[in-house]
């Protein structure tokens, strides 16, 4: 499932034959390949002109428009090993036209199997009342969890549907409610509504983020190494 997902998301992945145009392996073992989908909009109506996963060898795709291919695969193959991230985060942005922007790299998990856990919160439009700013980009529904009796805000969990086949969980938890297990408990609950949807449940931080980390392992999201590598807006 985890495969099929990288395939529609990427535009390849080393497990199966490349679907999109792909340039010369690299040492590292990354793989440059253009995707169309690099040039179109993501879940939210933003963009995402260079995206990678790779796994603990190092192994894996960075996606970038197709005519992009040629100049990053030459960056990439030129460039050793230990110096990727760094060189990649100074000259990228540019060469996928968008010099404004940030290289950045995290912690990718995912899970297809999620843990058995009582349940907490209940899905709710995102347009509905009472539900946090934060959560209104996300489509369709989230799930929230409330004080039972006040009906007050506590914690929530939105979904970016990024391909039919593949979604990543967001989920967030007011200071005064940290410490309940609210957390996990969501993420585990719309971990299964993804699964049983016949999509695989996609969990990503940034490596500095402790308490997203221990939600995930909690979630039965482990680290297993593997990188998320994209592009951000430098706001």
């Amino acid at each position: 499932m985890l495969d099929r997902f990288l395939r529609a998301w990427l535009g390849s992945w080393p497990s199966t034959a490349p679907t999109a145009p792909t340039a010369p392996t690299a040492p590292t073992g990354l793989t440059v390949v253009g995707s169309p989908r690099r040039e179109q909009p993501r879940w939210d109506g933003g963009e995402q002109r260079a995206l990678g996963v790779t796994d603990a060898a190092g192994n894996g795709v960075l996606s970038v428009p197709p005519g992009s291919v040629d100049a990053v695969a030459g960056l990439v193959a030129a460039t050793a090993p230990g110096e990727l991230d760094t060189v990649l985060g100074a000259r990228l942005p540019a060469l996928v036209g968008r010099p404004e922007q940030v290289f950045f790299t995290g912690v990718f998990r995912w899970s297809e199997a999620p843990l058995a856990m009582a349940d907490a919160g209940e899905w709710e439009p995102s347009d509905g009342p009472g539900i946090p700013e934060w959560l209104r980009p996300f489509p369709g529904e989230v799930l929230i969890a409330r004080e039972p009796g006040t009906g007050a805000y506590l914690a929530g969990v939105g979904l970016k549907p990024h391909d039919p086949t593949g979604v990543e969980i967001s989920v967030g938890t007011e200071e005064r409610a940290r410490g309940r297990g609210l957390a996990r408990r969501l993420v585990t609950k719309a971990a299964r509504r993804i699964v049983a949807a016949q999509a695989v449940p996609i969990y990503l931080h940034d490596p500095a983020n402790t308490a997203s980390a221990h939600v995930a392992v909690a979630s039965g999201f482990p680290d297993l190494g593997w990188k998320i590598h994209a592009l951000a807006g430098n706001a």
